[in-house]
């Protein structure tokens, strides 16, 4: 039975529980006492979770609070005796911390461009250390217990050695390849995106109707989106069905403006219901002309670089920016009598998550894992259930995100982040006769290119030293896919033979495709296993309202303001509370406040409950508990009892904001409302055994409400149970 030491000098509690009294102690507490510290135990069952790291480039927003999930895992299973940890990590976040760096040398009228390669990486990397300092606090505050004496960072010497050991066994098991594709390309960015990456706006466009003559007399008429790419055209395409175009396949259509010569095609692909039925074709610049230059064997160059202009046209629109050149090319069309009408068109534009640019398809030679193999092994152990997905619905969409996966691009153009250990023979590529072309179904690893984990001191594919080192860096979920096995690697094999696989990966919904998947494939492919045993879901934190935050509906919410206002216990029960298992969270200032209100109630019981004792050492004491009250303590007590079973199981089963409401029923209306109403003259009076019950009953309670609110609940053990005592050495009883 849980009670304050006899002899122990108490000191009245304040009337409220004041978080910023307590928490920042607390926490010093928890650390001091190791108590987040991971320890490989031969007598203990291992425990362990990977956070999701942030990125190091800023500050944790409310989404960060979610990680509240994970705390309530590792707590949980720390206080039923198992020897956890909880990898505390930082991503280097590759193109998104460079985008805010330069956000930041823009406001010193500076860019990218005024610095060498290595200067610039060293310039964020000291932009990034200051800003990790600031996140660790911040995780801190929120009360995560996370093991700071092992912190990760993606950009870590021996991880960045993890993940070249696993470009380089990709590489060799032919897994990873090159190719000449069309890329989604930020052309402000400076970087091309892989497809989960793309964010595809829809907009009211217009869609331009064109005269290209066909060469012997006569026009045909071509409907298109983007007059500007007409300079790059290969065809002009129908439908080998449409009888309007019968007689003009085959023949030849002048290009406009240019007068270069090109094929009338004909193809099933072309739906004779879009504008006129009759389509242009610009292979370099579109993914399905891409496709349709291939089947046709027709190709020009890219009439559109990677700095956003117009090139290779040799006309006076080179040089020129996309619309610039658009606006010029319609005028002259109309000068020419060639430009009939435009009408409006709905469009969905594929835009840079970041700078909301719309993207360019644009040709680049680029690395690619070859997906199919890797998605279908991990389907094999989803079907096996040694990885099982929480909430169950979701693993029917990871398995039809592993069938739809199409090969993944990991190259970027980005200066801070991991470069590809990778090196081109100048003399391979300069021999023509030596290129193999890399196709998607190719088996074989590119002849032109050798990967190295050291820097090599010669070429390994011609002998000579003519090579070169790929300028680009890997994406940054190619090193983020290997997080949970690399993390542990880096511990050693002691560490990583007692936690690997990983207990439980917990991160949001959103991201089960972009990241969890990814995990899954590589984690297998290296180490043989899933990385993680489990999968938990949570869904996305919204509004009060239920809309989705955003800085231009001005419903952000900074988690540490909320922290500041009503404590980190009333932030982090408020996202849980309520909250169906992966479903969006609905977070209003008002919720938060009526979980500060419970804390205060917490609180305050136990303030009655310290004060009795008090009170009681200056009274008789009494042992006897008459009847009546006898039946409500045995009523209370096998409630206590069936609550903790039950909490447990809905523990176990993930089940959280079943067991946090549990709780809050229990410490509430029950233990508060009814049992604390009808016990409380025994109390007054002296009876120590009624005391002691009540004490008992209560500890049950805030050593169950730990994990959900740590501080409030610390905070009365360390009052009522002494200063060096925590609950989570305590744990269940």
């Amino acid at each position: 039975m849980l009670f304050w030491p006899e002899d122990e000098k108490i000191m009245v509690m304040d009337s409220k529980f004041i978080p910023a009294e307590f928490e920042e102690k607390i926490y010093a507490f928890w650390e001091k006492n190791n108590l987040f510290k991971a320890v490989t135990d031969p007598q203990k069952k291992p425990f362990s979770i990977v956070l999701p790291p942030p990125n190091a480039n800023g500050n944790l927003h409310v989404g960060h609070a979610m990680y509240a999930y994970e705390d309530i895992m590792i707590r949980h299973h720390i206080m039923k005796g198992y020897s956890a940890w909880w990898v505390m990590g930082l991503d280097h976040a590759g193109f998104e911390t460079q985008f805010v760096f330069e956000k930041e040398l823009k406001k010193q009228g500076k860019s990218r461009f005024d610095f060498g390669r290595e200067e610039l990486f060293q310039m964020i990397l000291n932009y990034v250390n200051e800003n990790k300092k600031n996140i660790k606090g911040q995780l801190r505050r929120l009360g995560f217990a996370l093991d700071f004496s092992r912190e990760k960072f993606t950009m870590d010497a021996k991880v960045v050695a993890i993940v070249h050991q696993t470009f380089k066994k990709l590489f060799e098991k032919g897994l990873v390849y090159r190719a000449n594709r069309l890329v989604n390309y930020c052309t402000n960015c400076g970087t091309s995106f892989s497809d989960l990456e793309v964010e595809s706006v829809e907009k009211e466009g217009a869609l331009y109707y064109i005269n290209y003559p066909v060469k012997g007399g006569g026009f045909i008429q071509i409907a298109t989106t983007r007059p500007e790419t007409m300079l790059g055209d290969v065809a002009v395409m129908v439908n080998p069905k449409d009888k309007r175009y019968k007689d003009l396949i085959g023949k030849k259509a002048i290009l406009p403006i240019i007068n270069r010569e090109i094929p009338i095609i004909a193809d099933e692909y072309v739906d004779m219901k879009f504008g006129t039925g009759a389509v242009k074709v610009t292979p370099n610049h579109d993914f399905n002309d891409f496709e349709i230059g291939k089947k046709h064997n027709l190709s020009y160059p890219a009439i559109l670089g990677f700095n956003g202009k117009i090139q290779n046209t040799n006309s006076v629109y080179d040089g020129l920016r996309v619309f610039s050149a658009r606006e010029k090319i319609l005028e002259e069309l109309k000068a020419n009598n060639l430009f009939v009408k435009e009408g409006k068109h709905p469009m969905v534009v594929k835009t840079c998550y970041k700078c909301k640019r719309a993207l360019e398809p644009l040709p680049k030679e680029q690395w690619y894992i070859k997906v199919k193999p890797l998605a279908d092994a991990v389907k094999k152990i989803v079907k096996k259930k040694e990885t099982v997905v929480y909430p169950k619905r979701f693993e029917r969409q990871l398995n039809l995100i592993l069938d739809n996966f199409i090969d993944w691009n990991i190259s970027r153009q980005v200066v801070w982040g991991i470069r590809i250990p990778a090196y081109m023979c100048q003399k391979m590529t300069n021999d023509k006769s030596q290129i193999t072309n890399q196709s998607q179904n190719s088996n074989h690893k590119d002849q032109n290119w050798f990967v190295s984990l050291e820097k090599p001191e010669k070429c390994q594919i011609c002998g000579a030293c003519d090579f070169k080192q790929d300028e680009d860096t890997f994406d940054t979920w190619f090193s983020s896919a290997q997080w949970p096995f690399a993390t542990l690697q880096t511990e050693g094999k002691e560490y990583f033979n007692y936690f690997y696989p990983t207990s439980v990966m917990e991160t949001g919904h959103d991201i089960l495709r972009a990241w969890v998947a990814r995990m899954m494939m590589i984690g297998l492919f290296v180490t043989g296993t899933t990385p993680f045993k489990t999968v938990f879901l949570h869904g996305m934190v919204r509004d009060g309202k239920g809309q989705k935050m955003s800085k231009s509906k001005g419903n952000v919410i900074n988690p540490l303001v909320l922290v500041d206002k009503y404590g980190a216990d009333a932030l982090r029960a408020a996202l849980i509370f309520g909250t169906k298992e992966g479903g969006d969270v609905a977070l209003s200032e008002q919720k938060v406040i009526g979980m500060r209100n419970f804390a205060n109630k917490v609180w305050n019981m136990g303030r009655l409950i310290q004060m009795s004792k008090i009170t009681n050492d200056k009274l008789p004491i009494t042992n006897q508990v008459p009847n009546s009250n006898n039946k409500i303590i045995e009523e209370m007590e096998k409630e206590v009892t069936e609550l903790k079973k039950k909490h447990m199981k809905l523990m176990d089963l993930y089940r959280f904001s079943q067991a946090l409401e549990g709780v809050y029923e229990f410490i509430w209306h029950r233990f508060a409302d009814y049992y604390l109403e009808e016990l409380k003259e025994e109390i007054r009076n002296g009876n120590m055994e009624v005391l002691k019950s009540v004490t008992s009953v209560y500890m049950d309670s805030i050593t169950m409400l730990h994990p959900f609110m740590p501080f409030v609940t610390e905070a009365l053990a360390h009052e009522l149970l002494g200063g060096e005592t925590s609950l989570l050495q305590i744990g269940y009883k």
